[in-house]
C-alpha cells in the first residue's frame, strides 16, 4: 500500500527548536558556574576588594549571559542544517562574542588596577603615580654620603642625607599591543567557555529533533496502519452486499416478496449499525456480537429452518475492544460453507471467554467443515481478518482457523483491553 507524504514534510526533524526556557536554563546555569568558580578562587587566594570584584564580576555575568543570547539567535538560523554546518558556525560565531565579552571584562575590571596600585603603595609606604603618557612611576629618595677622612672607615649604619627624590619608572605605559594582548588572554577563556555552551545546545538540538522525528514517524506510522485498516474495513462491506443483494435477488424472483421485505428492513438495520462507527476504531464486544445477530437475522430469512446461531457472551466480557465487523468474513465463511452446502439445520456459535488476560473469540459450526475443491478462504475471508487483526495488535495475536471433528471452527486471540484505544 503506498502512503503519500506531504510536500511540508521536512526532513531531520526540521522546525523543531529547544524551547527558549531550556536555553535561557543552559545560559543561567553556565555563567552562574562561571561566576562561583571565579569567586571561590578569588576567595582561596585571599584577593584584596572582595565586594568591588564581586559586584563587577556579577555584571560580567549578566553581560555573559547577554551576550551568549545573542549567538543563540545566530545559531538558530543553522538549526535545520547538517551537523558540520552547525559546527563550524558555532566556532566562527562565537570569536566576536567572546571578544564583545572580553571587551567589557576589561572595562569593568581596569579601574581596579589603580586600587591595586594604591593599596600597593600604601602598604609599602611609596609614593605611586602615573605620568601623563601612563608611566607608572615612584619616586625615590636620593642621597648624598659624606666623604670619610683618608686612612678611617666609614660606619656601617650610615644612611646619608636625603636631598631630593627622582621618579622611577617600575611599569611602562600599556601600549596598543598591550591592550590586545589582555583582551585577547580574557576572550580565549570566555571562547573555550562558549563553545562548551554550542555544543551544550547541539546537543539539545539534537534532542529534540530525534524526539520530533521519532513522532513524525509514529505519525506516519499510525496513519499508514490506519489507511491499511480502513481499506481492509471497507473490503467487508461491498462483499457482503453483494451476497446479500443476491439473496434478495433470490427471493424477489422466486416470488418470496414477504420474506425479501422483511430482509430489506434487516439489511437496514444491519448498514445502520454497522456504518455508526469510524471503520478503523474499536467496537465494544457487545456491539459486534449485536452486528452480528443482525446479520444471521438477515441471512434466516434465506434459511428459515437451517440456521440455528447460538451466542455465548459473559457479562463481563462485554466492554471488551475489538475491531469493528472483525467476525463478519467468519460468520459468512459459516454460512457460505456450512448451511448452503447442506439440507439440514446447523447450528453457528459465537462464544467468547477470557483466558490469562487474553480475550479469545470462537466462531464455530457444525456443518460439512471445507468442501471438497472449495478454495479455503477464499477472497477477503480468513486473509482478512488476520491482516485486520495484526495491523491492529501488531504479532501478539493468536488466530487459527482449520476443520475440527464435527465442524469448523475460527479462534482469535487478541489482548484484553476495556477501553477505547487510538491505533498507534
Amino acid at each position: 500500500m503506498a502512503t503519500i507524504l506531504s510536500r511540508d514534510a521536512a526532513p531531520q526533524g526540521s522546525g523543531a527548536t529547544v524551547p527558549f526556557r531550556t536555553v535561557l536554563f543552559s545560559m543561567v546555569v553556565l555563567w552562574a558556574t562561571y561566576f562561583a568558580l571565579t569567586t571561590i578562587r578569588s576567595l582561596v587566594m585571599d584577593f584584596d576588594f572582595q565586594f568591588e570584584l564581586g559586584w563587577r564580576r556579577l555584571v560580567v555575568t549578566a553581560a555573559g549571559v547577554a551576550f551568549t543570547l545573542v549567538l543563540w539567535l545566530l545559531l538558530r538560523l543553522f538549526d535545520a542544517r547538517p551537523l558540520w554546518i552547525k559546527i563550524s558556525a558555532g566556532i566562527a560565531l562565537a570569536l566576536p562574542v567572546a571578544l564583545a565579552i572580553g571587551q567589557i571584562n576589561y572595562l569593568v575590571f581596569k579601574d581596579m588596577e589603580a586600587a591595586y596600585e594604591q593599596a600597593y603603595a600604601d602598604r609599602l609606604n611609596l609614593n605611586v603615580r602615573r605620568d601623563e603618557a601612563g608611566n607608572l612611576l615612584v619616586d625615590v629618595p636620593v642621597r648624598r654620603f659624606s666623604q670619610s677622612v683618608p686612612g678611617t672607615t666609614a660606619p656601617d649604619n650610615q644612611q646619608g642625607e636625603v636631598v631630593g627624590s627622582e621618579s622611577v619608572i617600575i611599569a611602562p605605559a600599556e601600549t596598543y599591543a598591550d591592550f590586545w594582548r589582555k583582551l585577547l588572554d580574557v576572550a580565549l577563556g570566555r571562547y573555550f567557555l562558549l563553545l562548551a555552551w554550542a555544543s551544550t545546545y547541539f546537543a539539545l538540538l539534537a534532542g529534540v529533533q530525534a524526539r520530533a522525528s521519532q513522532r513524525r514517524e509514529e505519525q506516519f506510522r499510525s496513519a499508514a496502519k490506519a489507511a491499511e485498516l480502513r481499506s481492509l474495513r471497507y473490503q467487508v462491506n461491498p462483499h457482503f452486499l453483494f451476497n446479500t443483494l443476491n439473496s434478495l435477488s433470490a427471493l424477489v424472483m422466486t416470488g418470496k416478496a414477504d420474506r425479501a421485505e422483511k430482509m430489506i428492513q434487516t439489511i437496514s438495520r444491519f448498514y445502520r449499525h454497522s456504518l455508526a462507527n469510524e471503520p478503523t476504531a474499536d467496537v465494544s464486544l457487545k456491539d459486534e456480537f449485536d452486528l452480528q445477530r443482525l446479520y444471521l437475522d438477515i441471512e434466516a430469512v434465506r434459511f428459515p429452518k437451517r440456521l440455528v446461531p447460538v451466542f455465548d457472551l459473559p457479562v463481563e466480557l462485554e466492554d471488551a475492544r475489538v475491531p469493528g465487523m472483525i467476525l463478519q468474513p467468519l460468520v459468512e465463511n459459516s454460512v457460505k460453507y456450512a448451511i448452503s452446502a447442506v439440507a439440514r439445520p446447523v447450528t453457528i456459535t459465537l462464544a467468547a471467554r477470557e483466558e490469562f488476560d487474553r480475550l479469545v473469540i470462537t466462531v464455530s459450526d457444525d456443518g460439512p467443515g471445507v468442501p471438497k475443491n472449495a478454495k479455503h478462504g477464499f477472497g477477503i475471508g480468513l486473509a482478512n481478518v488476520r491482516d485486520r487483526l495484526e495491523a491492529r495488535f501488531g504479532p501478539d495475536i493468536g488466530f487459527t482457523s482449520a476443520p475440527v471433528p464435527g465442524g469448523y471452527r475460527t479462534e482469535i486471540r487478541i489482548p484484553l483491553t476495556r477501553t477505547a484505544n487510538r491505533h498507534d
